[in-house]
């Protein structure tokens, strides 16, 4: 069998707040949780777990692949909501998308802080 991504856990203040932020942004469905996790289930099956731990939280990037159509209702809640945004990871270009690739970016914080990137192609 070949590898693939199963799951990660992904720390958070609230991980309640932080499961219904991507559940809205990403128009996933609610999935089962268990025990510390709160539970959001990609399309290809990734789980990603929310769980808030006794420690600071770190700084963490996740990017996430979404078509053109989910692209533009995601952008557009984020801005519906006035959630920050820039077309670079160092930040230098505020409220702007970028077109790297041959396709759209933007990167956003989410309600713990991590950096958060949705881009409509991959780079390689």
């Amino acid at each position: 069998m070949a590898a693939t991504f199963n799951h990660t856990i992904i720390a958070s203040k609230d991980r309640h707040a932080s499961a219904r932020f991507f559940r809205e942004l990403l128009e996933l469905p609610e999935a089962p949780s268990w025990g510390p996790f709160v539970n959001v289930q990609l399309a290809d099956g990734v789980l990603i777990q929310f769980a808030e731990p006794p420690v600071d939280i770190q700084m963490q990037h996740y990017a996430f692949m979404v078509d053109d159509e989910l692209f533009d209702r995601a952008y557009r809640r984020l801005c519906d909501r006035g959630i920050e945004h820039w077309a670079d990871p160092h930040m230098q270009r505020p409220g702007e998308t970028n077109t790297g690739h041959g396709g759209r970016g933007v990167y956003f914080k989410d309600p713990s802080g991590h950096a958060i990137e949705l881009l409509t192609r991959p780079y390689l």
